[in-house]
């Protein structure tokens, strides 16, 4: 039964028959058993129906995937993890080339590095690192894909301590618009290298990559301390106090929430607004509860779970409040600093949460990330000692159109002007890209796209159009 109305009518039968024999992976098709469940993504917003899913297999199977969207014309979606949120991960009526089944890891523990291919999540990455008590700044959420996470810029719980996911990637392999596979480092393609440290998925199919690795745990202290919504403004200004003293090994976020059903919370605060401050210490074991300390005391305490725990479990604690298929949207805005007025902003914003799944988040950067020239990645944005992100939910469709509205006007009120962090952003714009990146960074990537994808093939993403 076909279940799309263009795409697979656009290319002839016997062009499909040949690329589905040369593929070691698989093609799902429209009518395909599979079908559904494969153009299925994690963001329940976006359901749409591509003509082709190329479940790849290998390198050889991106690049045939490739040269077919470019010779028929076709839009090609690239999906790693899948957790895109403006759903860029899926098309209708054109290829998915699916890297989902491309997870092979080599972790070299002796020179601290790992190399691991486009369809590995963090939870996989973690699980291979962390048998040599090594990692790399990872995901909030397990499930999330390393691919998109790293092009984008990487923020994580070690973030402040050892940079972006992006500032370790140390080479790359890309299938890039033309069907050539390059390997970018500081050695080769450099100017490649560069954009691929936060200039996402624009130059090409990143089909491996390679990341330095830091001593992490087994055993890190993390956790979240909870307190009444009603001191918002004590426990906000405090967080901003205790911020400017933390050391790089903590890293930490005030979530503005609403209180889930879990045995360690009150079950008279269930279901009502709280603020929880969240915090990873991954630095020495001893010294971890005086560091942590100040935010444990910024209120009222309604419950204190910080704890030590496994890093890879602690990397996997949130997992279970982002379950696939629920609608998503996400803005973001950096804060050189934190402000009074906008603290009112998140304050107000807080007040204002449309439904129990919303969320606002302050998430403290510095450190190791404000080290690294501006100039050096694309990931430019180095010298804001904060970010709000703004996570906006709903179930099904229903009341998710005024809730992405809300999620708008909190960025809004914190600025028109405020630069935006690409993997935060939750619908194609423009504009968007454009505040993401300073200008010379912006010029940069346009001539970047320029060299490496004139046509503008790889265009589902945070597009940088090129000129030529």
């Amino acid at each position: 039964m076909t279940t799309t109305q263009t795409g697979p009518a656009r290319i002839g039968e016997p062009t499909i028959a040949e690329f589905a024999a040369g593929l070691r992976g698989t093609l799902v098709r429209p009518g395909d058993a599979d079908y559904d469940l494969e153009r299925s993504i994690w963001n329940g917003a976006h359901d749409r129906r591509p003509a082709l899913i190329a479940r790849c297999a290998g390198v050889a199977d991106v690049i045939r995937t490739v040269e077919l969207a470019r010779s028929e014309g076709l839009p090609l979606a690239v999906r790693g993890g899948g957790h895109s949120i403006p759903g860029f991960s899926t098309v209708d009526g054109g290829i998915v080339l699916d890297l989902s089944p491309m997870k092979g890891i080599r972790v070299d523990p002796a020179r601290r590095r790992v190399a691991a291919q486009p369809g590995c999540t963090w939870k996989d990455l973690d699980a291979e690192t962390q048998q040599f008590g090594l990692a790399v700044t990872g995901g909030l959420v397990s499930s999330t894909g390393i691919a998109g996470f790293t092009t984008g810029g990487g923020i994580g719980w070690l973030v402040r301590k050892h940079g972006l996911a992006s500032d370790n990637l140390v080479g790359a392999d890309v299938v890039t618009a033309d069907g050539q596979f390059v390997h970018a480092s500081a050695g080769e393609h450099p100017d490649l290298f560069w954009g691929l440290r936060g200039g996402g998925g624009n130059f090409g199919v990143v089909t491996s990559f390679d990341y330095q690795l830091h001593e992490v745990g087994p055993t890190v202290l993390s956790g979240l301390a909870f307190y009444p919504a009603e001191e918002a403004e004590q426990v906000l200004r405090g967080y901003r106090a205790a911020c400017a003293a933390a050391p790089d090994e903590l890293t930490t976020l005030v979530n503005m929430t609403t209180a889930p059903p879990v045995p360690f919370l009150p079950e008279s605060v269930h279901g009502k607004p709280v603020i929880a401050v969240g915090g990873c210490w991954s630095g020495d074991p001893d010294a971890g509860d005086a560091a942590t300390a100040p935010f444990r005391t910024l209120g009222t305490l309604i419950a204190d779970v910080f704890a030590a725990n496994p890093y890879a479990g602690w990397q996997q604690a949130l997992d279970p409040l982002y379950p696939r298929g629920v609608h998503n949207y996400f803005r973001s805005a950096f804060l050189r600093t934190a402000d009074d007025a906008s603290l009112r902003v998140l304050q107000d914003s807080f007040a204002a949460l449309p439904n129990t799944m919303t969320e606002v988040h302050l998430h403290h950067l510095g450190g190791a990330v404000g080290r690294v020239p501006a100039d050096a990645t694309a990931f430019a944005v180095r010298d804001h000692e904060f970010i709000v992100n703004v996570i906006a939910r709903t179930p099904a469709a229903e009341g998710f159109a005024d809730t992405v509205d809300w999620a708008r006007g909190v960025t809004s009120s914190l600025g028109p002007d405020a630069a935006a962090y690409v993997n935060f952003t939750g619908e194609a714009n423009a504009a968007l890209v454009r505040a993401s990146y300073p200008p010379d960074t912006y010029r940069r990537l346009v001539e970047l796209k320029n060299d490496y994808d004139p046509t503008n093939l790889f265009r589902l993403n945070q597009n940088v159009a090129p000129t030529a």
